[in-house]
């Protein structure tokens, strides 16, 4: 793609960065394909080759962000099934990031957009300020149906998004280091996490209980908290590079004491995308660049770590019927699209994938809160795929997918690690008692 940047708008570092991605663009159209939105409304602008255009023309033209662009930029999921599909390697996740981060800038949102957003950012990243929200959700979520299409269905989408029962929060939901059993193979810390902590914290649970049973010594960091990404998906970089700093920064500091760091296991996809990517968000940070490049190529989703150790062959599964969803963020985003599935049928499940796989459910961070119409739509196309499969249970590498799906489906759904936890010695998971 033909650009037409002047000189003074490459010398700033995101402009200079965009302007390279845009160029790679050769307009084959490949991606329209497989671009969620696309595929559900056909509109040449809700697709990845649409929005390219349109933010070539802000950014190439230093125009403020209009309804238009904004509109259209809000409705991508940033699944990244473009970037899989394209054979011109577009980095369409940080163009669309740089995008997000000018709208927030440059544009005026309608005030109840501003707040829900504002709202969303106060939330979700800080664990006890969100278990304080979802007991009031949770009270209020039988009468989610009041709310209709108030505020474009998002408060009823935010209620029936609550969990039914409030999760108690877990004993080994807490800073500390949690020794290996027998003799200590590595030394790894555990992104604790933000929304997963308060809506699921036995994912952190089993992850800590698989890894030190392996030998693997698990340091949760007091220090560290949100990976970023939900601030950073609104746009809002000034909170979600002080994420990022305050994980590199806990994460160096185990780097220098006795015994190190082998790695930074992460167990949630969308997580794990952002602290990978944290070499290139502070590129520009002559403190931190260093740094977080070096963290960065630590990062390790919890099933390649599992992988590179190795898991005991076991025959807890039984055969059971599992069918696998990977996240977007797990096949597009890290580019891993076996591991879980191999490990699964390690432990003597039976996996199947599912049919449209690359297709999002719906979930991405913020996405079924404040595109609820359109996020439920590939819910109900990916429950619906699903069922195809006949599973006795559904697995998932992210929070927000398992959220997701399970909002539209009886079938129970847990985090791939609890399987696994449980078919090497860890309890059964919970979802599964009626089993």
């Amino acid at each position: 793609m033909q650009t037409n940047f002047t000189l003074a708008q490459l010398a700033d570092p995101a402009v200079r960065e965009s302007e390279s991605i845009l160029r790679k663009c050769v307009h084959c159209g490949f991606c329209t394909a497989t671009c969620p939105t696309f595929v559900l409304l056909g509109d040449e602008l809700d697709s990845p080759r649409g929005r390219i255009y349109l933010i070539k023309d802000m950014l190439e033209n230093g125009k403020p962000a209009n309804d238009e662009v904004v509109r259209h930029v809000d409705r991508c999921l940033s699944c990244l099934s473009c970037m899989t599909t394209c054979p011109s390697g577009v980095n369409y996740m940080h163009l669309v990031d740089h995008a997000r981060a000018h709208i927030e800038e440059t544009y005026s949102r309608p005030l109840l957009d501003r707040a829900l957003r504002a709202l969303l950012a106060f939330l979700l990243p800080y664990p006890n300020r969100f278990r304080f929200a979802l007991l009031g959700a949770s009270m209020a979520r039988p009468f989610a149906g009041l709310f209709g299409d108030a505020l474009g269905g998002r408060i009823k989408a935010m209620l029936s998004l609550a969990p039914k029962r409030f999760p108690v929060r877990s004993p080994l939901d807490k800073p500390g280091t949690h020794a290996a059993a027998g003799a200590r193979k590595m030394r790894v810390a555990m992104l604790a996490g933000c929304a997963q902590r308060a809506l699921a914290p036995s994912i952190n649970d089993a992850t800590i209980r698989l890894l030190t049973r392996l030998g693997i010594e698990v340091v949760v960091p007091k220090s560290a908290g949100c990976c970023g990404a939900l601030t950073h998906h609104m746009g809002k970089e000034e909170s979600a590079m002080a994420s990022a700093r305050a994980n590199i920064d806990a994460w160096a500091e185990l780097e220098a004491e006795e015994g190190g760091l082998d790695a930074v296991v992460i167990n949630a996809s969308g997580c794990g995308t952002t602290v990978k990517d944290y070499g290139f968000l502070l590129r520009e940070d002559k403190v931190y660049a260093e740094k977080a490049a070096r963290i960065a190529a630590k990062a390790k989703d919890v099933t390649e770590l599992l992988t590179e150790v190795g898991l005991p062959e076991t025959a807890v599964g039984e055969g059971m019927r599992v069918t696998y969803h990977s996240a977007c963020s797990m096949q597009h985003g890290q580019k891993i699209k076996s591991l879980p599935q191999a490990l699964l049928r390690k432990a003597g499940f039976t996996v199947s994938d599912v049919p449209e796989g690359h297709l999002c459910c719906g979930s991405a961070g913020t996405y079924n809160m404040l595109q609820p119409q359109l996020a439920t739509r590939l819910r109900d196309r990916k429950v619906a795929n699903i069922a195809k499969t006949r599973p006795e249970v559904i697995a998932a590498g992210n929070l927000g997918c398992i959220t997701q799906i399970a909002s539209g489906t009886e079938v129970p759904i847990v985090h791939t690690v609890e399987l696994l936890d449980w078919a090497t010695g860890g309890p059964k998971p919970d979802a599964l008692d009626h089993m």
